[in-house]
């Protein structure tokens, strides 16, 4: 047996783990308009605005060298020159992730995804999710910012019509149903108190939990807010609302919220990739009602496998042109 090290001693993906790119790289098509690049200083370009040839362009020029008189002038673009990157566009934000990286978004093309932060879920007369309370501080502060950004704020919901019932497949109807629970019997059947029937559009156990629907409310009347209905864990498992919402408005960047992170928040998120969409969970704004290890490991493979992982504080640093 050789002892030699493995190809593939780490994570296929690790991106977390993964040194910084000794010299910028340019993923994607570069004929097309859906590429990101690559910095040696951690700066990773989703903004799709720049492509790397314009980048090394405007450096020769900068350092007026012709590479075709001076054979290193290349090394300019090589390890350590933190310096080679981009100027920033007005429009464009630059967000710390973890990883030693810092992201650059298009705010135009951005939105956040917040997902299931309804009465169902948390409210404690229809159970306990203190995690998931946790969540509500964090998103207070940071849609506001979001906001003044011009990022849109996505609202994506459980939210059921009557024709809709006889399409659900049984695996989540069965999943949903509490047969003699006080949470009712499944989906449609009637909830305790006034919450009314089981997310159902309309009724009080799926409006947003406390605070959260004032503050959508808020954004609504403002026009940067939106409440998008979905009817299955995953908010893109088909042509959904949410998918045509991010289509017709030519979104790419996606920061992701809500609960439960192992359930709805990572279906969703998991489709946005399959579909070349860019991921950021934010992990203090994300929880699960889950035993032990379920969020862990969303966590680990929101950075390392989807996209990128942050939190609202990192967002809060965020720096703009």
């Amino acid at each position: 047996m050789s002892d030699s090290i493995p190809v593939h001693d780490t994570p296929i993906l690790g991106m977390r783990s993964r040194p910084r790119v000794p010299q910028p790289v340019e993923y994607g098509d570069p004929a097309s308009n859906n590429f990101w690049v690559e910095y040696p200083n951690g700066l990773v370009d989703l903004s799709r605005s720049t492509h790397l040839k314009d980048v090394k362009d405007s450096a020769e020029k900068q350092f007026n060298i012709d590479p075709t008189k001076e054979p290193g002038a290349q090394n300019i673009l090589h390890a350590g020159s933190d310096t080679i990157t981009p100027t920033m566009l007005p429009g464009q934000l630059d967000v710390p992730v973890t990883g030693g990286r810092t992201v650059r978004l298009d705010t135009e093309k951005t939105a956040v995804v917040i997902i299931d932060m309804q009465n169902f879920f948390l409210h404690k007369d229809i159970r306990n999710h203190p995690k998931g309370l946790a969540c509500v501080d964090p998103l207070m502060k940071v849609i506001p910012f979001f906001r003044e950004k011009n990022i849109r704020i996505l609202w994506v919901n459980w939210g059921l019509t009557t024709a809709e019932l006889s399409t659900i497949p049984p695996s989540l109807v069965r999943g949903f149903a509490k047969h003699g629970s006080p949470r009712g019997g499944g989906f449609g059947s009637e909830l305790p108190d006034d919450f009314g029937k089981l997310l159902m559009r309309g009724e009080k156990n799926t409006e947003l939990y406390g605070p959260l629907q004032t503050l959508y409310e808020d954004g609504r009347d403002k026009g940067t807010d939106f409440w998008i209905h979905k009817n299955r864990i995953s908010g893109l498992w088909d042509q959904t609302l949410l998918e045509n919402f991010l289509k017709e408005n030519g979104l790419k960047t996606l920061f992701f919220a809500g609960v439960n992170a192992d359930q709805c928040v990572l279906g969703t998120l998991i489709d946005a990739y399959f579909r070349g969409y860019d991921c950021i969970l934010l992990e203090d704004a994300t929880a699960t009602t889950s035993p032990g290890g379920a969020f862990e490991a969303v966590i680990y493979n929101a950075e390392n496998s989807y996209g990128f992982l942050a939190d609202t504080e990192k967002v809060l640093s965020s720096k703009d042109a």
